[in-house]
């Protein structure tokens, strides 16, 4: 199917679809907004740069329209491991589902409630926007819920204290055929908030879920977020993911992902450093084995001074998978002391997988400190031989190789619950021994 058959489908499955779509959560003006961008600019391919890695054929036999589950299916059994000390809300192919939520307790500075109760603005200004946030469009267009997450700002005397603990779970369960899946996300930290978010996205392990998910950030004056992110739904799943996000003045942003799941996974963010001592930190990791996709795109925007980037990423693909990570630093004329780190690399652990890791700097201005490396290859022959030597099984020895390529990404998880569960994924994935479930 070529692209404009496919908009055009789109299109008519929205048509088809308006009536029924809640306005509460995104107005009619702004679905009409999102479709018309769509119409204007079109859908990504593999020939557009950014996009080369993703696979994006499984649109063409996807569902758009979604459908939301009945309360009374609702499998519980499916849902990760609680975490102490979050609170967490639960959402089932898109859809709040409070039965299987756990509020938070009363009072404290963080607000959560479905999207439905929050207002929202109307669309302004024209349709000139990236090709790269299309499938952000899409999620407008079609969501049938979400969640909006409010920090307040402490009072004058008082100090920010300890972070609200949030856990989001997005359980995708309806096959692509059947409709797809739309989480959508929006946290606004006022300044000086601080949260710690955990954003889950599983499904059963056999799911052909499709999934296109948008996440909105914005953070006041010395607000702080930590944000999680584990991508781990079933193998036949299709996964297509834009966050932006937007930092203002000595704000801080430290955002983990990690790609997990999914026979076909792309993300695209957009995160901008606005207002002058602005942080982000981004560690990424990314595993996939067989025929699976793991793609992302990351592009963030240095538009104040002395605004700081430090972008780590690991990335190990078997079989005949394919692992690709782009990484654009864009430094404004005005941001003049930024201070920007790239370390990228890839682990090919298959003589059929590829790996594509790739720093981009574009700067506008000469005083600045930017650095990037990136490596791709396979394990290192010297540490094998080592561990060879000890008298380690070779498959015990290339196990725990990738387990240390790997852990200084996933070390820097400070949810101690949270990265044992990470740890725990990784190990079943990698098939790991006894050798490596010690280490957990």
């Amino acid at each position: 199917m070529s692209g404009g058959a496919l908009i055009e489908r789109i299109a008519a499955e929205h048509a088809a679809a308006e009536e029924s779509l809640p306005s509460a959560v995104v107005t009619r003006a702004r679905r009409r907004h999102a479709i018309a961008a769509l119409i204007a600019r079109g859908l990504p391919t593999t020939r557009d740069e950014n996009w080369r890695y993703a696979n994006l054929r499984p649109l063409e036999r996807a569902r758009f329209v979604p459908r939301a589950f009945a309360p009374a299916e609702w499998p519980a059994d499916e849902l990760p491991r609680a975490l102490p000390g979050f609170s967490r809300y639960v959402f089932v192919d898109g859809v709040f589902a409070p039965a299987l939520s756990a509020a938070p307790p009363p009072g404290g500075r963080v607000s959560v409630r479905s999207l439905g109760a929050a207002a929202l603005a109307e669309p302004t200004g024209a349709l000139e926007q990236p090709v790269d946030v299309a499938f952000g469009w899409l999620n407008e267009a079609f969501a049938l819920d979400g969640v909006d997450i409010q920090v307040a700002e402490p009072g004058a005397d008082e100090s920010p204290g300890e972070p609200a603990c949030i856990e989001l779970v997005f359980l995708a369960h309806r096959p692509a055929t059947d409709g797809a899946s739309y989480p959508r996300v929006r946290v606004a930290a006022s300044p000086r908030g601080r949260l710690r978010l955990i954003e889950r996205h599983c499904s059963a392990p056999d799911d052909s879920s499709f999934v296109i998910g948008s996440v909105d950030v914005t953070l006041g004056s010395g607000a702080h977020v930590d944000h999680y992110r584990i991508q781990q739904l079933g193998a036949r799943a299709v996964w297509l993911d834009t966050l932006e996000a937007r930092l203002a003045r000595s704000a801080s942003y430290c955002l983990h992902g990690f790609a997990l799941g999914a026979q076909s996974a792309r993300s695209t963010l957009r995160i901008e450093l606005n207002g002058e001592g602005a942080e982000l930190a981004q560690h990424a990791v990314a595993v996939a084995d067989r025929q699976q996709v793991q793609d992302s795109y990351t592009l963030v925007d240095h538009a104040a001074a002395h605004t700081r980037t430090a972008q780590s990423f690991r990335g190990i693909a078997a079989g005949r998978a394919r692992v690709a990570f782009n990484g654009k630093i864009i430094v404004r004329p005005a941001a003049r002391g930024t201070d920007s780190n790239q370390s990228l690399r890839g682990l090919l652990a298959g003589s059929e997988a590829e790996i594509d890791v790739r720093p981009q700097l574009e700067i506008y201005t000469d005083d600045v400190r930017c650095s990037h490396g990136a490596t791709a290859g396979k394990l290192d022959e010297n540490m094998l031989f080592y561990l060879l030597s000890r008298g380690l099984d070779p498959q015990v020895a290339q196990r725990l190789l990738k387990w240390a390529f790997l852990e200084d990404v996933v070390s820097k998880v400070d949810v101690p619950a949270l990265r044992r569960q990470i740890e725990a994924t990784l190990a079943a994935q990698m098939q790991d021994s006894h050798a490596l479930q010690e280490l957990l």
